[in-house]
């Protein structure tokens, strides 16, 4: 048993997770990549329109580093920055099918990585702890309006 509370153990769990390298991507760009089109994803998701802006509060960056990320995207055919359908004068970055591809086999390993870590697990507890975790985003979420 450990002394710290159910809110460490969340934040000590996303900082292991957060500073981990996968294996075939000892440089770290492939995990920038990915780490940069997960935002585009979730905010298009979300509805939200994929500025520069909008990226780095996604990631929680500054301007020029999202900036950065999305050069870098744009330049794996990853990413395409367009003028917004909306606003003519904003830009917005969407994923290219590469993207989208590239997207699906992260997620695949993230899948992949969740069964591992809850072997064991009976399908009810991991339906629960994917609630919880969907919850914990939404208010997440809401407490940033």
């Amino acid at each position: 048993m450990t002394d710290r509370g159910p809110g460490q153990i969340l934040f000590h769990f996303v900082r292991y997770w957060t500073r981990r390298p996968v294996a075939a991507d000892t440089g770290g760009e492939q995990g920038r990549l990915v780490l940069v089109c997960e935002a585009v994803h979730a905010l298009s998701l979300r509805g939200t329109p994929a500025t520069v802006n909008a990226i780095a509060h996604e990631i929680g960056i500054d301007q020029s580093g999202a900036s950065r990320l999305i050069k870098s995207g744009a330049a794996a055919g990853y990413l395409v920055m367009a003028a917004s359908a909306a606003d003519g004068r904003r830009r917005e970055a969407s994923l290219t099918s590469a993207g989208r591809s590239m997207l699906d086999q992260a997620h695949r390993w993230q899948e992949d990585i969740f069964v591992q870590l809850t072997t064991g697990w009976s399908d009810k507890k991991r339906r629960d702890f994917q609630q919880a975790m969907t919850d914990l985003m939404e208010r997440s979420y809401a407490m940033d309006a």
